[in-house]
């Protein structure tokens, strides 16, 4: 079932560097919900509090009814966030069902010592999770990849990997960080009809950081945009496209003077 995510005033300081300063949103069950901004805007850094990679230094996240402020990342998966990265960390040397299936760890039952034993149960997990990995890729029309390794495919290819690693967890709460970054303009239709296909097919909640705004114009439900560590406005991604403050951020103040 899709999980809603509700931020109340996180703020995040680095010594006396302000990267994040009282952000505060809700993202409904089964929406997807854009977060944008100008470089700098804080974004990756708010991304990185709710996913468990930071900690905040004040505020409030929540799954659901489930206070997840301090939880580290490896938590953050057993309640049902999946998040990818900008860049695709894959292993070259392994196929491509192989990085799929290392982000199933938090599944296995028992620990490093029982998969190092390859005890029954855990063999009997492997053999589960690869049919299912095997199914995740046939579903984003990977199958035919499945036995391949990564630098024999395209950068986009990259980005269905690491979105299948990612599914596999079977996440409530799925996390994009520019799923469109680096890819040729061609490929972001499909992305986005992929995208789209997730939530409605995986029953899952969705939260993007991205810079193309075609993406998210065409994708989103509703958008917030950051500056300077701040919420700038809540809305639907066409009131930001057009909100005299958020083309201040984006351009510049003289930049949007003369352009009004």
């Amino acid at each position: 079932m899709a999980a809603e995510l509700t931020l109340h005033d996180v703020s995040l300081h680095f010594g006396g560097i302000k990267v994040l300063q009282e952000v505060g949103f809700t993202v409904e069950p089964g929406q997807i919900f854009g977060l944008v901004g100008p470089n700098g805007a804080g974004k990756t850094s708010l991304f990185n509090c709710i996913s468990g990679h930071y900690r905040p230094s004040s505020g409030s996240i929540r799954i659901d009814d489930v206070e997840v402020t301090a939880k580290p990342a490896w938590r953050m998966s057993r309640l049902g966030l999946a998040r990818t990265f900008q860049h695709a960390a894959l292993q070259l040397d392994k196929t491509v069902l192989e990085n799929v299936m290392l982000g199933a760890h938090p599944r296995l039952r028992g620990g490093p010592v029982e998969w190092s034993l390859r005890l029954p149960f855990t063999r009997n997990d492997e053999r589960t999770l690869r049919a299912e990995a095997l199914d995740l890729l046939e579903r984003l029309d990977l199958g035919w990849a499945a036995h391949r390794t990564p630098d024999e495919l395209s950068h986009g290819l990259h980005k269905g990997i690491e979105l299948s690693r990612a599914l596999l967890l079977r996440p409530r709460l799925l996390m994009l960080d520019e799923p469109a970054a680096g890819l040729p303009h061609s490929e972001v239709d499909r992305l986005i009809e992929l995208i789209r296909g997730v939530r409605d097919d995986f029953d899952v909640t969705i939260v993007v950081v991205e810079h193309h705004m075609g993406l998210i114009a065409a994708l989103t439900e509703r958008v917030v945009v950051l500056d300077h560590g701040r919420k700038l406005m809540e809305g639907t991604a066409a009131e930001a496209q057009s909100d005299p403050r958020v083309i201040e951020a984006y351009i510049g103040k003289d930049a949007a003077d003369d352009a009004a």
